[in-house]
């Protein structure tokens, strides 16, 4: 049932989002030992992912459903496909994001016509006054990653990836709230159950790990990360009861790991990613999860980086000094 449902995302989603490139990385194959693929989700529509699950979503909705309009939380990324997929749809959207999310992010939701709300220190405090205002309003909360057909919609890229590599060995995830990988998940062990699928999170942000490990809900108080955008406190309930089905192993990766797979990227793949899409490098070029020889997808889950930032991140890089979360 839950590949029928990723299926019909795949067709409500023709035309509104790019079916991204899935390249063929000589260097990382050299490398690792690996033939390693990337699935270029920073090339999207907004520039990562999330415009596919905001896109599902919306699409489900009554017509009494959009007169009330759309709200929703979200450190950057969901918020742009939300606020895309609205003004494309003829909604009204307003966004609620943490304080400190990237100049970037903020502005190009913006962009879209939606009102952006700056609230909180991270995505978990955004999201519960985003609730409040959705009660005050009547305005429908889309979630970042806990709701089945923003599941569906990112699901549609395990389908893309099995359609070009359906031999692929092990696919690797970034994991915020457990989206991402669970649509991917769910789409590509219905098609080929023996490919690995991966989890990847920061050390300093992972509540998904801890929960997977577990198998029951695990939160992180204060979850920072370079990688912004995988800083949860704690997964959703619908993601991670999936996950416990799909997900066949989990790692996590340093903020200096990440910080490095982002520059590899830039220098060496000429690619512009954040944090949480440079995660899946991280986690390979550590080395631990024994997938030499194997035919491998990277997940590049997104591209916005807040150009202040990598100008930081680059000083760090030349110290050689680990970076504090930010």
């Amino acid at each position: 049932m839950q590949y029928q449902n990723i299926m019909r995302a795949k067709y409500k989603l023709d035309g509104h989002i790019h079916r991204t490139p899935l390249t063929l990385s000589k260097t990382l194959s050299d490398i690792t030992g690996s033939t390693v693929y990337l699935k270029l989700e920073n090339l999207q529509k907004t520039g990562a992912f999330k415009v596919r699950g905001a896109w599902n979503r919306i699409a489900q909705m009554t017509e009494a459903e959009r007169a009330r309009g759309v709200i929703t939380a979200s450190a950057g990324n969901h918020a742009q496909g939300v606020a895309m997929a609205a003004a494309q749809a003829g909604i009204a959207s307003t966004i609620v994001m943490p304080v400190g999310a990237p100049e970037a992010k903020i502005a190009a939701t913006q962009s879209y016509g939606s009102q952006v709300v700056l609230y909180g220190a991270n995505y978990d405090e955004a999201y519960e006054h985003a609730l409040q205002l959705a009660e005050r309003s009547g305005a429908v909360f889309v979630h970042a990653f806990n709701d089945p057909h923003v599941i569906a919609g990112q699901g549609t890229i395990g389908i893309e990836i099995m359609d070009e590599l359906p031999t692929v060995d092990a696919i690797l995830v970034p994991v915020g709230g457990g989206g991402l990988i669970s649509g991917i998940g769910l789409a590509v062990k219905a098609v080929r159950p023996e490919t690995r699928i991966v989890g990847v999170q920061p050390e300093a942000a992972d509540s998904g790990y801890r929960s997977w490990r577990a198998g029951a809900m695990q939160s992180v108080d204060r979850p920072l990360s370079v990688a912004d955008g995988l800083a949860v406190k704690r997964p959703g309930d619908i993601p991670l009861a999936w996950m416990k089905e799909v997900v066949d192993d989990f790692t996590t990766v340093s903020e200096r790991q990440i910080r490095d797979a982002m520059f590899w990227l830039l220098q060496r793949n000429k690619l512009l990613v954040e944090g949480a899409g440079a995660a899946p490098l991280a986690a390979l070029l550590k080395g631990d999860l024994d997938l030499q020889g194997k035919r491998v997808v990277l997940v590049v889950s997104g591209g916005n980086v807040d150009f202040s930032k990598l100008a930081d991140l680059y000083a760090q890089q030349q110290s050689m000094a680990e970076p504090s979360p930010v």
